[in-house]
């Protein structure tokens, strides 16, 4: 009677092993995930702020089909990006506080409009509301002979602070921030 009890507990531990060992796992997302960063150095543990955000491909389409001119973008793929500040900054002039914020913009000919919202957790801009905006900046849009397939943000020390660059293709957004 011991050898079956064991022999019992035996075969349902099995089942229910082979039934974790079964789950199915999804491939890799088609806009993976990043975060941007600053200091980008991964030695620097003291970070100023960083951006979460999924990466877009071109794949042979233009930016103006993903990210039309004159409406809001959710400046990525799936989930709308989120900046993180970890201490007051000055975003393209605007004084914003520390804090966590969804980054949305409007593409433009020369010019971006970039947004800071306080609503978090947003499916692209289907839900975006103007009321929650906290910051809205004008940024120059510039075109560089290099193309990006998948859409980056990167930041460029600049003197008395750094841009945040958002590239895609040939264009070039870059917001001042200050801290």
């Amino acid at each position: 009677m011991k050898k079956f009890v064991t022999l019992a507990a035996v075969v349902i531990a099995l089942v229910f092993t082979n039934g974790a060992n079964a789950q199915d796992f999804s491939g890799m997302d088609k806009s993976p995930l990043d975060i941007a960063a600053y200091p980008s150095s991964y030695k620097i543990a003291d970070k100023a702020f960083k951006v979460t955000y999924s990466r877009p491909q071109l794949k042979g389409r233009s930016i103006s089909e993903l990210a039309p001119a004159g409406k809001v973008w959710r400046t990525g793929a799936n989930e709308a990006a989120e900046v993180t500040f970890y201490k007051d900054v000055t975003f393209g002039g605007k004084a914003v506080k520390a804090g966590t914020y969804s980054l949305f913009t409007i593409p433009g000919e020369g010019n971006w409009t970039v947004i800071l919202n306080s609503k978090l957790n947003q499916w692209g801009a289907y839900t975006y509301d103007k009321s929650a905006d906290v910051a809205r900046v004008s940024a120059g849009a510039s075109t560089d002979g290099k193309a990006v397939e998948a859409f980056s943000i990167a930041y460029k020390d600049v003197e008395g602070g750094v841009h945040m660059v958002m590239a895609w293709g040939t264009t070039r957004v870059a917001v001042p921030i200050t801290m």
